[in-house]
């Protein structure tokens, strides 16, 4: 017997010892051998996933600069139809002159809209409305969030030559097939490239394939809804996955839910 240790033990072994480069660099030796060596290819994904992994659990906790920087004011001035007086009423409780509302311009409503004026105009309730809800939208992106955003850049730096998976061309209904392949790979698209939308896809559908009887894939697809900021959905999906086994992690997902 060889002194020389088996590539796929000694990658694991980088790996337990928490050698993530040097682990993904001999899984890559192997599958440059063997493309289809599922074990190395696990290996390899849940290396880089593990170099860029950002515990969900953590709260957001509000940093200096959005407590300095903080632009919430409250209006001086009631919209029309709100306060809280009579109308038709001063101060004193005399009564005053009918006055039409006017905007924030300082113009009065007239009750016609002129062209080119308040639709599409950015920052109106039409203009939020028609605007389609993503990953960056849903929230402000600020010093704690913005860790999420900067995550997708990670594959440039790991893997000069190209990604390490294509995932413009990843068949999911085929993946989310295999369960072991399956989680593996739904922690690197979801950590490693930050591509929550087709993280959420895979969950879905191996959610489905599992007869929505693995909690573990409700967990993660309440992680991809709080993601993009469907807070409601993510809660249903934290309790039902309570339903099925009670875990300190989901516990403590569905806490931070309620603190959003």
């Amino acid at each position: 017997m060889g002194s020389e240790m088996e590539p796929l033990f000694r990658a694991w072994s980088y790996f337990r010892r928490r050698k993530f480069q040097l682990c993904a660099d001999l899984c890559t030796q192997m599958l440059e051998k063997s493309p289809y060596d599922q074990a190395a290819w696990i290996l390899k994904a849940r290396a880089l996933t593990e170099m860029v992994y950002v515990d969900e659990i953590d709260v957001d906790q509000e940093g200096i600069a959005e407590m300095t920087l903080d632009e919430n004011a409250i209006a001086q001035v009631p919209r029309p139809g709100t306060s809280l007086k009579l109308p038709g009423t001063n101060q004193t409780g005399g009564p005053t002159q009918a006055v039409r509302p006017i905007t924030q311009a300082g113009r009065p409503i007239t009750g016609f809209l002129r062209p080119s004026t308040q639709s599409g105009r950015p920052g109106t309730m039409e203009q939020a409305i028609r605007t389609p809800r993503t990953a960056y939208t849903a929230r402000p992106i600020t010093s704690s969030s913005g860790r999420f955003v900067r995550l997708g850049t990670a594959s440039m730096l790991t893997s000069p030559d190209g990604p390490f998976i294509n995932l413009s061309r990843l068949n999911l209904t085929k993946y989310s097939q295999k369960p072991k392949l399956a989680k593996a790979l739904f922690e690197y698209i979801f950590h490693h490239e930050n591509d929550v939308k087709m993280a959420l896809d895979l969950a879905s559908l191996s959610t489905e394939y599992s007869q929505y009887k693995d909690w573990w894939w409700k967990v993660q697809i309440g992680k991809c809804y709080y993601r993009l900021g469907m807070y409601r959905e993510a809660e249903k999906q934290f309790k039902s996955a309570l339903k099925q086994q009670e875990m300190v992690d989901t516990f403590l997902y569905l806490a931070k839910r309620t603190q959003a």
